[in-house]
């Protein structure tokens, strides 16, 4: 995409929708913090990237099969997660996940730049949670989102299309929307089947040639601080508009 093509997106966009954990919350760190809770320092520290990875690919296995609610998803991620990699999983450990996930935080950039584009779009979040979840982690943001279509709503997770034909359905068409993620996996491939503007965040900063060639952007910024600047540069007021 060009620069003319943002533009003009950003030009009409009356909405902006959010990934949340990876985007807005700081994912990674939480993670973390739950694999030195639950497998101790030294194992959490010196299998980090063993950790990670398998997780990703479990988690994303779980979520492909029958729906079920997202802190059930988190329950049996990580009791897979210790028989793959050979640990040690405490019974009193095995629902760490879901308890400790609200206290998550979100990324340094993250309230100011939501607080910015508060003031010119509608900001919704999709996100692959439970509603009781979100709030918890809803308590750590400075501004109220317009509204929130999680996994439980739609009974599937992303990439499935369920978010994205919800949101459709609710805003009527998408092309006043704008779908703001970190994920190329989760958000960039379902946003395109449903040509729905994307802007990827590239918080991790993700080479090019290890990118999901099959997505195009219509933006890449390294944080939502950046993001949050170009697009309240660019765009026009559109506070007291409807979605039409």
């Amino acid at each position: 995409m060009t620069v003319d093509d943002l533009h003009e997106t950003l030009a009409r966009a009356r909405t902006l929708t959010f990934d949340c954990y990876g985007t807005l919350i700081d994912w990674s760190r939480g993670l973390g913090r739950v694999f030195r809770e639950v497998f101790g320092l030294e194992v959490a520290d010196r299998r980090h990237d063993e950790l990670f990875a398998a997780y990703v690919q479990i988690e994303a296995e779980i979520e492909a099969e029958p729906y079920r609610l997202y802190r059930e998803v988190l329950g049996m991620t990580l009791e897979r997660l210790a028989a793959k990699l050979g640990l040690p999983l405490p019974p009193d450990k095995k629902d760490e996940l879901a308890a400790m996930l609200a206290t998550w935080t979100p990324f340094a950039d993250t309230n100011d730049a939501l607080a910015r584009l508060k003031k010119k779009f509608r900001l919704g979040v999709l996100s692959n949670i439970d509603r009781d979840l979100f709030a918890g982690t809803a308590r750590h943001f400075s501004v109220a989102f317009d509204f929130l279509i999680c996994a439980e709503d739609v009974r599937s997770y992303k990439p499935a299309p369920g978010h994205f034909e919800r949101l459709r359905q609710e805003e009527g068409s998408l092309d006043h929307v704008i779908h703001v993620a970190q994920s190329l996996y989760h958000d960039g491939a379902a946003a395109k089947k449903l040509d729905l503007a994307f802007v990827w965040i590239n918080r991790y900063s993700e080479p090019r040639a290890s990118a999901r060639a099959d997505v195009r952007p219509y933006a890449e910024f390294p944080d939502l601080r950046s993001f949050a600047e170009a697009a309240c540069r660019q765009s026009p007021s559109r506070l007291g508009r409807g979605p039409g």
